[in-house]
């Protein structure tokens, strides 16, 4: 790979729960990104999505080596609420919203 912009520690980067990425700031104005699956899979490198620049991340990979196993494990809470979705439709089910309808006209 070509020149770094920078080399940052991923200690001074912020982590984004909603895009799931840390970013650091870029001087084009946008931000460099990577995730935790790019650090688990030993890359190293954050790209900015506006402009050419990179920069090299410098973080222990053994933090990131159990990525994976959290990652299915969050799966498995999404499945998990999907079965509530479905026990929510049970109930809605059991009602009698209709009976209840015709009493008040």
């Amino acid at each position: 790979m070509g020149a770094y912009y920078d080399e940052i520690e991923i200690e001074d980067m912020v982590w984004d729960a909603d895009k799931r990425v840390y970013h650091y700031p870029c001087p084009c104005g946008d931000r460099f990104e990577i995730s935790r699956k790019q650090l688990a899979d030993y890359e190293d490198i954050a790209t900015c999505p506006s402009c050419s620049l990179i920069i090299r991340v410098i973080y222990d990979p053994l933090d990131y080596e159990d990525y994976e196993e959290e990652e299915e494990e969050d799966e498995d809470g999404e499945e998990e609420s999907t079965s509530s979705g479905d026990e929510v439709e049970d109930a809605m089910e059991k009602l009698t919203v209709s009976d209840a309808t015709m009493e008040t006209h």
